[in-house]
C-alpha cells in the first residue's frame, strides 16, 4: 500500500468514525514540506563543499537551471505551476523557463529595493549540514524562505485536492460492503446502454435494475455553497459529505436527493436509510466487530 492509499485509509476511518479527517492531511503535508526543505538546504551545503562561492548567481545557475524539471524550476523562482497555468493557458516547459526566468528578476529586484528603502534590515540565514556552514545574506535568505513558502503552498493545494479524489470511490465502495450491497448494484462506471447525460465525472453510482442513481462525494466544510450548484449540474441523487449545513440540507431535500452527513449523530448509518428510500439491495449493519471490518474491507478496496 503506498503513502497516498495510507492516507486514504486513515481519513476514510476518520470519517466513518465521525472524526475531523484534516489532521491525516495536515500531518502529510508537514512531512513532505519538511523534506522539501531539507533537501534544498542540503543542495546549498553541497555546494559551499564543492568550493562553490555561494551568491545569487550561483542560485540562478544552480535552482534555475533549465535542465531541471518543470515544477522545480517554477518552485525555485518563488511561482507555482498553477499560477503559470491561469496565467499562460499553458505550463509547456519553455514558458516556465521563461516566466520563471523573469519572475525572480523581477523578485530580486523588489528584495533589492525593500532593502535599500530600510537600512535597518539585518538578516542571515545560517544552514549547517555535517560541520560545514553557509551564511545566506538577506537578499538570499528572503529569495529562500519566499520559495519554501510557495512550496508548501502549492503541497497544500495539490494535497487537499488529491485527498478529496483519491477518497471519494474507496469511501463509497467501503459503504455498500458494510451495508453488504451487492456488488451489481454499484459500479465506479456507468455500464448502461443511455450514455445521454453520464458524459460528466460522476463519483459512484448505486443500481437498481436499469436505473443508475449518481453519488457526489464533497469532503466539504459546513456552510460551503457549492453543494446544491454540484448536484443540479451533474443531477445526483445521492449526497455523501463530510459536513452539511441546514440550508444545505434544506436544500438537498428540496431536490429530492438523498444526503449523508457523516459527522452526524447517525453518521454513515444514514446510508442504510438512502439504500432502503432507493430499493438497493443490502443488509442491515452488524454493529459487532465494526472497526476490524472497516479495517479489512479498506485494505481488500485499496489494494
Amino acid at each position: 500500500m503506498t503513502l497516498t492509499e495510507q492516507v486514504a485509509k486513515k481519513i476514510i476511518k476518520k470519517l466513518l468514525a465521525g472524526g475531523d479527517y484534516r489532521i491525516e492531511i495536515i500531518t502529510l503535508l508537514n512531512a513532505e514540506f519538511l523534506q522539501f526543505a531539507i533537501d534544498f538546504f542540503k543542495k546549498i551545503v553541497q555546494a559551499k563543499l564543492n568550493d562553490e562561492e555561494i551568491t545569487i548567481q550561483w542560485y540562478k545557475d544552480s535552482f534555475l537551471n533549465p535542465s531541471l524539471p518543470k515544477n522545480e524550476l517554477a518552485i525555485n523562482a518563488g511561482l507555482n505551476m498553477k499560477s503559470i497555468s491561469n496565467m499562460y493557458n499553458t505550463t509547456r516547459k519553455e514558458i516556465v523557463i521563461e516566466v520563471s526566468k523573469d519572475h525572480f528578476e523581477t523578485l530580486y529586484a523588489s528584495i533589492q529595493e525593500l532593502i535599500e528603502n530600510d537600512d535597518g534590515i539585518d538578516l542571515t540565514l545560517t544552514v549547517k549540514f555535517k560541520g560545514v556552514s553557509v551564511d545566506l545574506n538577506v537578499s538570499e535568505s528572503l529569495i529562500v524562505i519566499n520559495s519554501l513558502a510557495v512550496k508548501r503552498s502549492a503541497l497544500r493545494g495539490g494535497l487537499w485536492s488529491t485527498a478529496g479524489k483519491r477518497v471519494e470511490k474507496p469511501l463509497m465502495q467501503t459503504l455498500c460492503k458494510l451495508f453488504n450491497v451487492p456488488n451489481n448494484n454499484y459500479c465506479i462506471q456507468y455500464h448502461g446502454g443511455d450514455v445521454e447525460n453520464f458524459t460528466r465525472e460522476i463519483d459512484f453510482y448505486l443500481v437498481n435494475n436499469d436505473t443508475y442513481y449518481k453519488c457526489e462525494v464533497k469532503l466539504m466544510g459546513r456552510g460551503n455553497p457549492e453543494s446544491a450548484d454540484t448536484v443540479i449540474a451533474r443531477d445526483s441523487k445521492i449526497f455523501i459529505a463530510d459536513k452539511l449545513s441546514n440550508t444545505n440540507k434544506a436544500q438537498l431535500n428540496s431536490l429530492n436527493v438523498e444526503w449523508v452527513e457523516l459527522r452526524n449523530e447517525l453518521g454513515f448509518r444514514k446510508f442504510g436509510e438512502v439504500l432502503k428510500n432507493l430499493n438497493i439491495p443490502h443488509k442491515t449493519l452488524i454493529e459487532e466487530n465494526l472497526s476490524d471490518k472497516i479495517e479489512l474491507i479498506l485494505d481488500e478496496v485499496l489494494n
